[in-house]
């Protein structure tokens, strides 16, 4: 077999079963595709010595009989989960030198299942961000490109839909917040999904905002994404907000019958200016949905303009509590004093050189709106528009509504730099995917097509809480007629 690492999770799998490939092999030809990609600066924590090791082990394993479901498949991790004795900086320089002394229960639920390590991705920083240009790595690269122009990957988890899409791994973790899983995959022509809220643990993953952030995989299919999301999901008494409940087998729930499913088509994300190209997309995935037997439904979801600007309040501000352990004493960077210099100017040195602009931005943000004479005018309004927007959901779904089909971005990838001096311009990448998070609900991106200068777009499926089988199953119906068969030229 050649080019083993174009090759999905699932294909991948049997491949390793029948044994007419090893891991040792896959993991080899990732480890030299990943030399071969500098430009795209995906990884940014290479560990082949790892991955050869983890590798052994597995065909070892596969041989003896023993081959759980992700055993010998080669994938990468999100700079932001915790890894073992392996570089875990979130993007950031504040946690230069950090190497965690324990493991992410999500990657090592992976590393359980088999999967083999091959390094850390590339994110924005603290996973604040649309396009990867946060990072301390520099930005990311998205492999699809255009007349010469170097295009972002999205964000926050751009390395992650960057790699997968290059085929420099199998599969990749991603976590999301406000989208951070969907419109990097969108952007790339990937499948990317983000579980219901409580799904995946999220011990072990440095927290930006603790009642938005949710760990999930991007892959090459939904299949894919079936089999990963299954292995990542389970239940942790480290995390309070971890669900006690059964993890399905989510690739066996993939029939593609949806005949008789209720779609909901909301009004409210048709916007002004929207292009023509994503409203002809979104057209086109109803009417494949409908060819599958579905029933197309347009709904009202009434608060959705409120979602993105109650998100920039509520996710700052919990990012401001969240970031203030990080000060320079017991890990990470600590900015060089000056003699006379006491423990308040260390703080604010370390603050100063380790933290981004865009990281102080939204820290400065979250501070102001919990403050005192501010924290009722925004923060706790913010909280009563959020209640508001998951009954808008409640409501739908109570009335038969088995899932909902919306564009995953209000574009194509856009070019590196292109929106980077306009924040406001950059936080409506995020339109269509923040309301997911806001109502803790189950949301997949699934490649539909090409824009007129041939970048993928995607298409977001909303689903109803814990019902991710049936989300992939849908997901899976409107794979198989969108077609998307469509790789970027290999240009790096």
């Amino acid at each position: 077999m050649s080019d083993l690492n174009k090759l999905g999770l699932a294909e991948a799998r049997d491949a390793l079963r029948k044994g007419d490939t090893t891991s040792a092999e896959l993991t080899a030809a990732c480890l030299t595709a990943i030399d071969g990609a500098g430009a795209l600066n995906a990884f940014v924590h290479h560990t082949p010595e790892i991955a050869t090791a983890q590798a052994k082990a597995a065909d070892a394993r596969i041989k003896a009989g023993d081959a759980p479901a992700m055993c010998g498949l080669p994938i990468g991790i999100k700079d932001l989960f915790c890894t073992k004795g392996v570089p875990s900086q979130a993007g950031s320089r504040i946690l230069e030198g950090f190497l965690p002394e324990y493991e992410s229960t999500v990657s090592g639920n992976l590393l359980e299942a088999g999967a083999v390590m091959l390094g850390k991705l590339n994110m924005d920083e603290f996973a604040m961000g649309s396009s990867n240009e946060t990072s301390v790595y520099g930005n990311a690269v998205n492999p699809w490109k255009v007349d010469d122009r170097a295009l972002t990957p999205g964000g926050s988890s751009g390395g992650s839909a960057s790699a997968v899409a290059a085929d420099l791994c199998l599969a990749a973790t991603g976590t999301d917040t406000g989208g951070s899983i969907r419109q990097p995959a969108a952007f790339t022509g990937i499948t990317g999904i983000k579980p219901t809220y409580g799904r995946c643990s999220r011990w072990g993953i440095v927290a930006f905002a603790s009642s938005l952030d949710q760990a999930g995989p991007m892959t090459k299919s939904v299949r894919d994404a079936a089999i990963m999301l299954e292995a990542m999901c389970s239940h942790d008494p480290k995390d309070s907000t971890s669900a006690d409940l059964p993890v399905p087998n989510f690739e066996a729930m993939l029939t593609g019958d949806i005949k008789g499913k209720k779609i909901g088509i909301p009004a409210e994300y048709r916007m002004d200016g929207m292009p023509g190209e994503i409203e002809t997309l979104w057209t086109r995935g109803a009417d494949m949905l409908r060819d599958a037997g579905a029933e197309i439904v347009d709904i009202a979801l009434p608060h959705t303009k409120y979602a993105l600007p109650a998100y920039y309040v509520i996710a700052p501000a919990e990012a401001s509590s969240n970031l203030a352990r990080y000060d320079g004493v017991r890990y990470g960077h600590r900015a060089k004093l000056d003699q006379g210099d006491g423990i308040t100017e260390m703080y604010e040195k370390t603050r100063a050189e380790g933290f981004g602009d865009e990281v102080k931005r939204r820290v400065m943000i979250g501070t102001y709106v919990l403050s005192a004479g501010f924290y009722d005018a925004y923060y706790n309004r913010a909280r009563k528009v959020r209640t508001l927007i998951k009954k808008d959901f409640e409501d739908v779904f109570a009335a038969g509504i088995d899932a909902i089909l919306t564009p995953a971005t209000p574009s194509a990838a856009f070019g590196l730099g292109e929106a980077w001096d306009d924040p406001v311009q950059m936080y409506l990448n995020d339109v269509f995917t923040v309301t997911v998070n806001m109502a803790g609900l189950p949301g997949i991106s699934v490649p539909a097509g090409l824009d007129a200068q041939g970048l993928p777009l995607g298409l977001q499926l909303i689903g109803r809480p814990w019902e991710e089988g049936d989300l992939l199953n849908t997901a899976y119906a409107l794979e198989a007629r969108a077609g998307f068969v469509a790789k970027p030229g290999k240009w790096w």
